[in-house]
């Protein structure tokens, strides 16, 4: 994926801030395409982004469930992870189909095996292992205002965390 934007996470925290953005950026219907290796903070962006949606209670990785629904405020988080499907024939497309459809906002981990039975993405996010808790996030969206608006955002996170640290005492997030 060649990104139009990066965000670097120092940690968890970081994470959740990048998905509250994108819960503020993304409506019912839209999909998000996850990817990054075992342990890259998929999960971790999608709790976050489930969380600033209202969501209460366990937001949990599926991989060994494939799809799981969560209910949020004004709409329903769908989560998929595509890790262990081997391509999209007629019955896995047709899963997939069933845990996207409708108003909710879907993300789908590990989608390459799947691509041909999804929909066109809103965005694309990649997450790349830093060292320790640090991530290079890498983002993409198939709109040059949502990319803007997103850029505009995270220009606006990083400017506040700048903040925080130039104050005595202050912790980082």
């Amino acid at each position: 994926m060649t990104p139009a934007l990066t965000w670097e996470s120092d940690g968890p925290e970081a994470t959740a801030a990048l998905g509250g953005v994108l819960a503020e950026l993304l409506r019912p219907g839209d999909l998000v395409l996850l990817r990054g290796e075992l342990g890259a903070g998929k999960t971790t962006l999608v709790r976050a982004v489930a969380r600033a949606l209202g969501v209460e209670g366990p937001v949990t990785s599926p991989t060994f469930t494939v799809a799981q629904r969560y209910a949020g405020r004004a709409t329903e988080v769908a989560h998929m992870d595509a890790y262990r499907l081997e391509g999209p024939d007629a019955e896995e497309a047709e899963l997939l189909g069933a845990a996207i459809a409708g108003d909710a906002i879907a993300f789908v981990e590990w989608p390459d095996a799947v691509l041909a039975a999804l929909p066109e993405p809103r965005l694309q996010v990649e997450l790349q292992h830093g060292g320790g808790d640090r991530r290079l996030v890498l983002l993409d969206a198939r709109d040059a205002h949502d990319l803007e608006l997103l850029g505009r955002q995270l220009a606006d996170i990083r400017a506040r965390h700048l903040h925080s640290e130039s104050e005595p005492g202050a912790r980082s997030g």
